[in-house]
């Protein structure tokens, strides 16, 4: 277990204390930040994230600068973002905060994708994430960040940022998902 893939499990090894954070209602109070309540459980639940999603970037840094890439790292890096991706739709669901159509796009296109690189694992093949898979997975974590915020600042300017994010994230996950299927639709075809 090199480095690496060490950063990538501790990213879901967080996901645990994100939901505790944002699904458990913590009488600890709340703050207002531009005109806007928000809880401190909710804001300690984002700061998690922003780390949880920060490791993303890390573990890649670390894989490519000491040759740390490994077919293992491959496999968890992607299914680390989707663990916690999906983690926070479904708790955004759940207080209201994401609209439910737009999770079920995202965390079905998730499952797919990862089908997928089960089936090519069970072939011998690794199946590395695209740029347009690191741009989608840019947006949701935007999208997700804003949403946690209560769209915070923007909401003080009636800009509706977060829903903004949330569709271009379900868009590029829509685009993302076609792409990788075409790319890979060979893997499906073998395998059938």
């Amino acid at each position: 277990m090199n480095l690496a893939n060490k950063i990538t499990v501790a990213r879901i090894c967080l996901i645990p204390a994100f939901m505790l954070f944002l699904l458990v209602d913590w009488p600890h109070g709340e703050t207002e930040w531009f005109q806007q309540p928000i809880t401190y459980s909710m804001l300690v639940a984002t700061a998690i994230f922003v780390v949880a999603s920060a490791t993303d970037w890390l573990d890649g840094y670390y894989a490519r600068k000491l040759d740390l890439v490994t077919s293992f790292g491959k496999f968890l890096d992607p299914l680390a973002d989707k663990l916690l991706v999906t983690a926070a739709l479904i708790g955004l669901v759940e207080a209201q905060l994401v609209p439910a159509w737009i999770a079920i796009v995202i965390i079905s296109r998730e499952f797919a994708v990862t089908g997928i690189r089960l089936v090519a694992a069970a072939e011998g093949d690794v199946i590395a994430a695209s740029k347009l898979g690191k741009w989608k997975t840019l947006t949701q974590i935007i999208a997700i960040i804003a949403s946690l915020l209560h769209n915070i600042p923007f909401s003080a300017l009636s800009f509706p940022f977060a829903s903004i994010m949330l569709w271009i994230a379900a868009l590029l996950t829509i685009w993302s998902g076609i792409e990788y299927f075409v790319k890979n639709k060979h893997v499906i075809l073998k395998s059938m």
